[in-house]
């Protein structure tokens, strides 16, 4: 995401990055970092919670419109609701997606394969 983001300013567009990791963003060089402290898959907030949501994209157009030079960054202070560990689980489908599936099936055939050839070996 950093590096569209420099593509899309370099090209002349304004934009902000919303961020969980907004240490790294920085050291791209980004012109606007919303920084947040959330679980990977959620830079916006809770699903459904929209006050939460909206705090975070209030946050991005008040940067958008007020940063003048490079570098700006807000960091918010929003708590997770959730404790971290467990929202990690949660953040996970149920089934995992086509693409997951076919890489977590050749994965099983690998390691099948690497049994099988140690076994007729021994």
């Amino acid at each position: 995401m950093p590096v569209l983001a420099r593509l899309v300013e370099e090209a002349g567009i304004p934009t902000v990055v919303v961020t969980m990791m907004p240490d790294i963003a920085a050291q791209y060089r980004l012109s606007r970092i919303v920084g947040v402290q959330f679980p990977y898959g959620h830079p916006f907030g809770m699903p459904g919670d929209r006050a939460m949501q909206r705090r975070v994209a209030q946050t991005a157009v008040d940067l958008l419109e007020g940063a003048d030079e490079p570098g700006a960054r807000v960091d918010l202070d929003i708590e997770w609701p959730v404790e971290r560990k467990q929202a990690y689980k949660d953040w996970q489908p149920p089934v995992p997606s086509p693409i997951v599936q076919v890489f977590l099936d050749r994965l099983a055939a690998t390691r099948a394969a690497g049994r099988d050839s140690r076994g007729s070996h021994g």
